[in-house]
């Protein structure tokens, strides 16, 4: 994935401008280069995917020389600043193509290519020789630009100031016959002003907002703004540009690129070894990979100053791990000692522990049977409590109604006479009536220490078999005969003395609602035990 945060810190560079702001940017920009430098493979294989589609059209039959010489040019320009050999390889195969032609200006092309090349190798004699057997007369307007371009660059790779001049004097020349508002002519009258020590950021960072990540003048924009500001003794700002340069150059595959090297002497400078060793080797494996000789030379000798502080740093590392690994050593055998002696421990205190979870378990065992009795106490107590008061309550009434009872058989003495006492005292009436007030007493008290005994009851039932009650009618007989059971009357003598039954109609009631039961016939009755009681119910 292509890092579009190096434009983005770019722009931002354009509203700070103290050394300050490019200190706190260079972490974030690091991270960056550094993460671009260890996937630089992925920006490879594009490159060659790209080399890849040139090299196919190759293979299409029946192709003019000119489109051969074309295919081979995109190659070549391809190649010339990631595997300079493949480039070489490339436009020799042109110049044949141009000397089987018989074109001039395409001989000159290939001649001027191969000069560049040649000198970006380091092979100076060979370029120059290249370069004077060209006769400018015959030379077009792109091909003089080229010309010049290449004189200036050759002439810069002396560390002479007469070869200085001559490759200003070049540059001038390339200038003159350059378009003032064309991109290529601003680079260069930059690079110009940079070279000469005369003010040209402004006009460089101008041309950095400009360019976009995949052109690959980019990295040498950026590299003229480090230049500047190494020169100004500015290094903060030096390392930023230098590492927008050279995540430029990765980004864009250039090899023959100068950004690492500055990278690498800066780190070296400020004494951080590891990253000055990191970008040297960079730089050295991209002039290796591109086979750029004055490159390889040029990086050799900082890279045994470097690779030497590396290794020294290296071997004190080293010899602190062997240290710190001794004591660790010694650590470990005192921590052996204490995890025996903790072991022995703990199994002292798992066996404390089992006892105790024993212990704990037999006291949960009883707590749990104190509690079930416990509630039940609960729910007797309840129950006790509820019915005693309608206990009393039932007696006061029935006392009245001796009372009034005993008035009315006094009064019908006196008044009627004997038949008619005699009458009254023969009428089962009053005992119905007295018996229906004492049934729907008992079943109004019942329901409201047992609201849902109806519904529980009807859900031990099977469906066909569930009871419905009539209008106003709280409880029927079978449901009497049960709520007495749930109340801890059992007895079926005393269920049927209270229900006014024959003893067989209620073991018949008790045998029907057994074989009616969803549940099995001996567990029902325990189940209508556990009606109301939320406890037994989870048990």
């Amino acid at each position: 994935m292509k890092i579009t945060v190096l434009t983005i810190t770019t722009i931002l560079s354009f509203f700070y401008g103290v050394n300050a702001s490019a200190k706190n940017e260079n972490d974030s920009l690091y991270i960056l280069l550094n993460n671009a430098l260890d996937n630089k493979e992925y920006y490879i294989q594009n490159k060659e995917q790209n080399i890849q589609k040139f090299k196919q059209a190759l293979t299409i039959e029946h192709l003019l020389p000119e489109q051969i010489y074309d295919i081979n040019f995109h190659l070549y320009e391809e190649y010339k600043k990631f595997q300079s050999d493949s480039a070489v390889y490339y436009v020799l195969k042109n110049q044949k193509i141009a000397n089987q032609l018989g074109r001039e200006q395409l001989k000159i092309e290939t001649d001027l290519q191969l000069s560049w090349l040649y000198l970006i190798k380091g092979m100076y004699l060979e370029s120059t020789s290249l370069l004077e057997n060209i006769q400018t007369k015959d030379l077009t307007e792109k091909l003089i630009c080229t010309y010049y371009e290449t004189f200036s660059t050759l002439y810069s790779q002396y560390n002479n100031s007469a070869y200085f001049i001559k490759s200003e004097q070049y540059r001038d020349s390339l200038l003159s016959v350059l378009d003032p508002l064309s991109f290529q002519y601003r680079v260069n009258y930059a690079a110009k002003l940079a070279y000469g020590g005369q003010e040209t950021e402004k006009e460089l960072l101008s041309l950095l907002k400009e360019t976009p990540d995949n052109n690959p003048e980019r990295g040498l924009i950026a590299y003229l703004l480090g230049f500047i500001h190494k020169r100004q003794q500015n290094p903060e700002l030096s390392e930023h540009y230098f590492m927008i340069s050279a995540l430029a150059d990765i980004e864009n595959c250039i090899k023959e690129n100068a950004s690492f090297l500055e990278l690498a002497l800066i780190y070296e400078k400020t004494g951080n070894i590891d990253k000055a060793h990191k970008f040297m080797q960079a730089a050295i494996d991209d002039a290796l990979f591109c086979n750029i000789d004055f490159r390889i030379s040029k990086a050799s000798s900082s890279y045994r100053i470097i690779n030497a502080a590396y290794q020294a740093k290296e071997k004190k590392q080293k010899s602190n791990l062997q240290i710190s690994l001794i004591a660790i050593s010694i650590l470990l055998v005192f921590l052996a000692a204490g995890i025996l002696y903790i072991y022995r421990q703990m199994q002292r205190l798992s066996s404390i522990r089992k006892e105790l979870y024993h212990t704990n378990r037999k006291l949960s065992e009883l707590n749990s049977d104190l509690l079930e009795v416990n509630n039940s106490l609960s729910e007797s107590n309840r129950i006790k409590e509820e019915y005693i008061a309608h206990f009393f309550d039932l007696c006061s009434t029935y006392i009245s109604k001796l009372e009034n009872y005993r008035k009315t058989l006094s009064k019908c003495a006196i008044n009627k006479g004997k038949d008619e006492l005699f009458k009254l005292l023969q009428s089962n009436t009053i005992i119905k009536d007295e018996l229906e007030e004492l049934y729907e007493k008992f079943d109004s008290i019942f329901l409201s220490l047992y609201p849902t005994f109806v519904e529980e009851f009807n859900s031990l039932r099977i469906k066909e078999e569930q009871i419905s009650l009539k209008p106003g009618e709280l409880l029927n007989t079978e449901l009497r005969i049960y709520a007495l059971i749930r109340l801890g009357i059992n007895d079926n003598v005393k269920i049927a003395g209270f229900l006014r039954y024959s003893l067989s109609t209620i073991y018949n009631y008790r045998v029907k609602a057994r074989n009616n039961a969803r549940v099995s016939r001996d567990d029902f009755d325990q189940m209508i035990m556990k009606i109301g009681n939320p406890e037994k119910k989870q048990d």
